[in-house]
């Protein structure tokens, strides 16, 4: 592979990028200044950028502790997107993996890999989704029961059986197997409550992070990538 060629793939720029991060002679191989962006690389060169070694995979998955008020999207018009908050991959082959509210945060999968991703948002798999949710109103007892057998919107529609575990009063985790639109503020809606506040906090055999504040992101580890191929 030309050395632009693997650079680019690497995320560090442009082709047009990168090839003045070359000339300005900032690139190594294997220790020696390099200049010419056209040189052949092997697999077992080391390649450094400034010093520091640049690796290329193929795919890339991210962890985000998505903030309340940037938009699910890799762009807009108007508002901060999730994409934007990746500052260190600069390609745009990246995407979100479904999405979450604005106004709601918590745990966001960013990836380049397409069929992972089609699996994780496939409704033949039902990947399950645990939210923190914050609401008003009184939950009756009876409304356990309601979540367990599938709750029915509004406007007729049929959840899939959710579960449900109060906190208090006004907090509960709901766990649900599907997507719907605005689906777990429709939920509760649908029992006379309002969601004030709300916070994903696992996408299927991953949980948040806490160590991520809010806005922060981390690469995956090989064993969390594991653990979501070994669903399918």
């Amino acid at each position: 592979m030309r050395l632009d060629k693997y650079l680019s793939e690497a995320g560090i720029g442009s082709r047009s990028e990168v090839k003045k991060i070359i000339s300005k002679g900032h690139v190594t191989i294997n220790d020696l200044l390099v200049k010419d962006s056209k040189i052949n690389i092997l697999e077992s060169d080391v390649i450094k950028v400034l010093g520091n070694i640049v690796t290329y995979e193929k795919f890339v998955y991210y962890m985000l502790n998505k903030p309340k008020g940037v938009v699910s999207a890799s762009k807009d018009e108007v508002n901060q997107t999730t994409r934007q908050l990746i500052t260190d991959y600069k390609k745009d082959d990246l995407f979100n993996v479904g999405r979450l509210d604005k106004d709601t945060e918590g745990i966001l999968l960013l990836t380049n890999d397409g069929l992972l991703s089609h699996q994780l948002l496939s409704p033949k798999y039902h990947i399950e989704k645990t939210y923190h949710v914050e609401f008003r109103g009184d939950f009756l007892k009876t409304y356990c029961s309601s979540f367990e057998t599938g709750i029915i919107l509004n406007d007729g529609t049929v959840c899939k059986p959710a579960k449900i575990s109060l906190i208090n009063d006004h907090q509960a985790l709901l766990t649900i197997s599907e997507g719907k639109y605005h689906q777990v503020k429709r939920m509760f809606g649908s029992l006379n409550m309002g969601v004030t506040g709300l916070k994903r906090v696992s996408f299927g055999p991953l949980k948040l992070d806490s160590s991520l504040a809010s806005g922060e992101y981390r690469k995956l580890t090989p064993s969390e990538i594991q653990k979501l191929r070994m669903l399918f």
